[in-house]
């Protein structure tokens, strides 16, 4: 019997979710810049929709190839350039916030959520360092993951965003990330090492904004 695949269309034209090659190629083929990629289950497929592209092309492949091939690392010598780092920036408190990750070694971003209205620093600085772990566990990669957020790194220890934001109807968006974050850690464990960012020394982490 031959095994389904279901295909994820995250730019094309009508991005979706589809279960034959034939119903993606019509929304690809001709597309400039068209994202897709098939999955082996639904589930997979409307999980990885959700998310961004990034996570599942392109990006994350240029890293793994580097991490094989030992390309020449730029970052100083005390710091472990087979890495992540991840960070966000917040326009006013609350305000537009957003998060990243960057592979250490070359700079690439791996990932990148927002602006989302009415965050604060202190949720995208949890929110990037569970979305790390989750993504490298999500690929088998048992890399280090560096952040400059004590915060960050205790709330992920205590398995809650300990923030004192209130919900409303604007931010809404945000807790939902911040309940999806608090289940993962909930029920998942990860072997990646978790190490602070020293700026005073090292200069500003990879994954910084630069809007300082």
């Amino acid at each position: 019997m031959k095994k389904t695949k279901y295909y994820v269309i995250w730019e094309g034209l009508s991005p979706g979710v589809y279960d034959s090659w034939e119903e993606c190629r019509l929304q690809v083929e001709g597309y400039k810049g068209a994202k897709y990629k098939a999955f082996d289950s639904k589930e997979a497929a409307i999980e990885a929709f959700r998310g961004n592209a990034s996570e599942h092309i392109g990006i994350l492949k240029q890293m793994s190839r580097h991490q094989k091939s030992g390309s020449p690392a730029t970052p100083p010598a005390s710091i472990i350039h087979n890495s992540l780092a991840v960070d966000a920036a917040c326009s006013g408190n609350p305000g537009k916030m957003e998060y990243r990750g960057v592979y250490v070694a070359t700079g690439l971003e791996v990932f990148r959520i927002g602006p989302m209205e009415q965050g604060t620093n202190n949720i995208g600085e949890f929110l990037a360092l569970v979305h790390g772990l989750a993504l490298l566990k999500k690929m088998g990669n048992n890399m280090p993951v560096y952040s400059d957020s004590r915060n960050a790194m205790l709330w992920v220890q205590q398995k809650k965003c300990k923030t004192k934001l209130e919900r409303n109807a604007v931010n809404a968006p945000i807790f939902d990330l911040i309940a999806r974050a608090e289940a993962w850690l909930q029920n998942n464990s990860y072997s990646n090492p978790i190490i602070k960012w020293e700026t005073e020394h090292w200069g500003e982490i990879p994954a910084d904004f630069g809007r300082k």
